[in-house]
């Protein structure tokens, strides 16, 4: 029998990956370069649902990464036996009407998974500030601990 779960909706993966992907607070995330190089570096999203917010700077080199490829892979692993994985399309939103939002969301929400934003990037009205929107196409969370279970959702 196999162990691996094909879900047909987010919201039969959802709990499980909103759970462990806040409590784990930092992913590797994986981005394409313009000479087709991958590149990682850890990064801390929050998630409302299926729609992940990573705060940065129009100038960082993700984002010059991502205007070439827009698919970011994530890889949340602090518990080996535990990793979930993150396959989506990363957009900038320079909306400050969401901006604001998250940033009101990040400062409510305990530590170590919120923060005050800006400590890190300045002011919120920095037309340089904005977010990484990210949109998944397939999630996968994975249990290795006991009888190996792998449940996999992927849009359509």
């Amino acid at each position: 029998m196999s162990h691996i779960q094909r879900l047909a909706t987010f919201a039969e993966i959802e709990a499980d990956f909103i759970e462990r992907a806040h409590a784990l607070v930092w992913c590797n995330a994986a981005t394409v370069d313009q000479q087709q190089r991958p590149r990682s570096r850890v990064l801390h999203p929050i998630w409302e649902g299926a729609t992940g917010w990573i705060t940065t700077r129009r100038n960082s080199p993700k984002i010059g990464h991502l205007q070439t490829n827009p698919h970011l892979s994530l890889a949340y692993v602090a518990e080996p036996f535990k990793p979930v994985y993150v396959e989506c399309r990363a957009t900038w939103n320079g909306d400050f009407a969401t901006r604001q939002r998250i940033w009101a969301l990040l400062r409510a929400t305990p530590e170590p998974l919120g923060f005050d934003p800006v400590l890190t990037w300045g002011d919120i009205a920095d037309p340089e500030n904005g977010l990484l929107q990210l949109t998944p196409w397939r999630i996968e969370v994975s249990d290795f601990s006991g009888p190996p279970v792998t449940k996999i959702w992927q849009s359509g």
